[in-house]
């Protein structure tokens, strides 16, 4: 454990045991999240890479229009 995470574990031991519980299930959530999102991208390396060459088969044979922001 990082210098940084046991100064942040010895805070939140300070709060009271509501708050404490409210704090473990907000990080553990978060952590869950992060691991979804990491198994989803990874998932998704195959989808992605056919859309970009789709988009760029688009582009190359005229199909696509440059966007103007100030348009928008």
């Amino acid at each position: 454990m990082t210098t940084r995470l046991e100064q942040a574990f010895t805070e939140a031991s300070k709060l009271p045991p509501k708050e404490q519980e409210a704090l473990a299930d907000w990080v553990l959530a978060e952590l869950r999240s992060e691991k979804r999102w990491d198994r989803l991208f990874a998932g998704s390396q195959e989808t992605l890479s056919k859309l970009a060459s789709e988009a760029l088969a688009e582009h190359r044979r005229g199909q696509t229009q440059e966007l103007d922001p100030d348009q928008l």
